[in-house]
Formats: structure tokens, sequence, C-alpha cells
């Protein structure tokens, strides 16, 4: 089978559709090819967030971008089928998650390795059921400053947390993540899990490379893309340190857009993937839906 770019085939999938993906359709899974890498987006939901818990946004910010007051957002897991393993990329809450990936000829049992993330609720929700394992063979990954945080935090997240920790104990992982710039160690074949500390302790995005592309899934670097697209210094109440969090964000935007790289989300609105463009304040998202008018 002849390969194409991510861009080319998107752009042949828009010009034969004839129009736009929305989250209106009511479409919960959303795939393309990265090299050898297929992605898929497995969505949990898409709602309108309110402007409460945007740190630092001034009235004529809101009143510039979010007039209504409302913004898109979503929770979001990500599949990432390589030649040779099943991969999850965070659980989101459960509701949806096993009904998503049957939708891609998925079963918990065939999922190989699952990759986190951070520990919020949102993002292990699907690992256990009644506390027992969804996933019973797969292999959790899981930063050690992200595993050190929510051993040690006396709260009803960090009670969450240590159940999964011990129901996958004897599959379980830690590492270090890298630092997106100057170390390209992987921590699986074709994966590197990137240092995107701020949000959590040990947030980690993970930069996904195969037959020469790159994909970066980021996690929870943006909650209010509508806001923190053209204004990346504005941090969210739910960041457990909002400066940390601001610096990744900006690293990690001048990374993807220097270097071309698609980008996915877990709080992105569907189909969640798309491409980072300078613009006359901060960046300006290209929903991947909408390739066919991204001109380079």
């Amino acid at each position: 089978m002849k390969k194409y770019s991510i861009s080319l085939l998107l752009l042949i999938t828009a010009m034969f559709t004839g129009k736009k993906l929305t989250c209106q359709e009511n479409i919960s899974t959303y795939t393309f090819q990265s090299g050898n890498f297929a992605i898929t987006t497995l969505s949990e939901g898409q709602q309108q967030n309110g402007t409460s818990i945007l740190i630092d946004a001034t009235p004529e910010i809101i009143k510039k971008y979010i007039p209504a007051g409302k913004y898109p957002s979503a929770c979001n897991a990500f599949l990432v089928k390589t030649p040779d393993k099943t991969i999850l990329i965070d659980a989101g809450f459960g509701r949806v998650l096993f009904d998503n990936l049957k939708q891609k000829d998925v079963t918990a049992d065939k999922v190989d390795v699952i990759l986190l993330t951070h520990m919020h609720g949102d993002h292990i929700g699907g690992l256990l059921i009644d506390e027992k394992v969804t996933f019973p063979n797969a292999e959790l990954y899981i930063a050690q400053p992200e595993h050190d945080y929510w051993m040690n935090i006396d709260s009803r997240g960090g009670e969450q947390a240590r159940k999964v920790i011990a129901a996958y104990k004897d599959k379980l992982h830690l590492f270090a993540p890298t630092d997106l710039e100057n170390d390209n160690t992987e921590l699986l074949s074709g994966i590197r899990a990137v240092a995107a500390y701020g949000h959590t302790p040990g947030h980690t995005a993970y930069l996904l490379k195969s037959d020469n592309e790159q994909f970066l899934v980021w996690g929870d670097l943006t909650h209010a893309m509508a806001i923190q697209m053209p204004h990346p210094e504005i941090a969210v109440t739910y960041d457990v340190s909002p400066s940390e969090a601001v610096i990744a964000r900006k690293k990690i935007l001048e990374y993807a857009e220097k270097n071309k790289i698609p980008v996915a989300g877990m709080h992105i609105a569907y189909p969640a993937m798309g491409i980072i463009k300078k613009a006359n304040e901060g960046y300006k998202f290209i929903d991947i839906s909408d390739i066919v008018a991204y001109k380079e």
C-alpha cells in the first residue's frame, strides 16, 4: 500500500467527503495515519466550559476571544496502534471508553501498553471497574514524579490514584520523562515521554515518531484552547503549579510550531487533533478537519 503524508491523507479525505467533520455529528472516534502509527481520538464527550477556571484572564481578553463566556472543551483518550503494539494514552473517565475501543476492534485484553499523561480522575477512570483491573494484559507506565506525588497526597484523587497503582503493581513501570529538546531517549520504540510539568508534578506528553513523521499527544497542556492559544501565559485553577504549566505550554507550543508537528490534547474539542501556527497574538490552532485550509 502506498504511503502518504498526514497532510495529504487529510486533504484527500476532505476532498472526497466534501464536508468538515464536527463534533455535532456525534462521532466519538477519529483515526489517521502518522507513518506506521494509527492514532485514534477516543472521545468521551464534548462540552462548553465557563471562564471561572482561568487565571489572570482580563475582561478584555475574555471579551475578545470568548465573548459569549463559553468555550468548547472535551474529554479524550487516545489509541495508538503501532506495527507491534496496541497502546492506550490515558483512559478517560471510562464512561464510553470500551465502546470507543470496540469501534476500532480493540478489546481490553488486546491492549499491550497504557501510557499515562497524569493521574487525575478523568485520565485514569477507565483503568478500574469495581476496583478491578480492566486491562489485564497491559503494562502501565507512569512518570516517577507523578507516581510519587499521588502516593503522598491526602485527597480523594490520591486515593483513586493509589488504587490504580496497587491494582497494576505487577505491571507497573516508572520512568523519568525526557527534556523535549535535549534528550532523544525513547520510552518505547518510536515513543518519547516528554516532561510537561506544571499541570501536575509529573505531567507528561508523548512524542510519537514513525517513518520520519512526528505527532505529539500533549495531555492537559491546555484546557481552554480559545484563550490559551493566543495567550499561553494564562493558566487554569486545575494546575498544581500554574507558573510551571505556563512555562511548559510556551515551550511545547514553540517546539510543535517550529517543527510542524501535529498535536492532540485531552481537552481539545473533537476531533482533538490539529496543527499549531503563529498568530498576531501567540498561536492559533488549525483543527485537523480544517486541514484543507492549511497553508505552508
